[in-house]
């Protein structure tokens, strides 16, 4: 009698070299590629992931540097560059200001 597969189901966009460090690690899977719409969806649904953990992290800063890599890769299959929204950020901040001093709007009155 054979034993139990026991199958972890994803069904989600992960880093290029996650199927390389699973066959390292004696497993097996299967992946596909996607481009197009399907991989701008995936890396939307990565961005809302790596926020939760995030926040669920406790603000570890390591956690940031996943939200910048799915931004980074964001902006390429959009048409941009990671660059590029850095130079949008500073333009940004250099007109409107960042959020240095903690200022919090109350109201205003019209």
């Amino acid at each position: 009698m054979r034993g139990w597969i026991i199958i972890a189901v994803y069904d989600k966009l992960v880093r290029d070299r996650i199927p390389e460090i699973i066959n390292a690690n004696g497993k097996k899977c299967r992946f596909s590629q996607v481009s197009g719409e399907q991989l701008i969806a995936g890396l939307e649904a990565k961005l809302l992931e790596e926020w939760r953990e995030f926040l669920d992290s406790e603000r570890d800063v390591e956690e940031l540097a996943d939200i910048l890599e799915v931004i980074d890769g964001l902006a390429a299959h959009l048409g941009s560059s990671f660059e590029e929204v850095l130079q949008l950020k500073d333009r940004k901040r250099s007109e409107r200001g960042g959020f240095d001093d903690g200022i919090w709007l109350e109201w205003v009155e019209d």
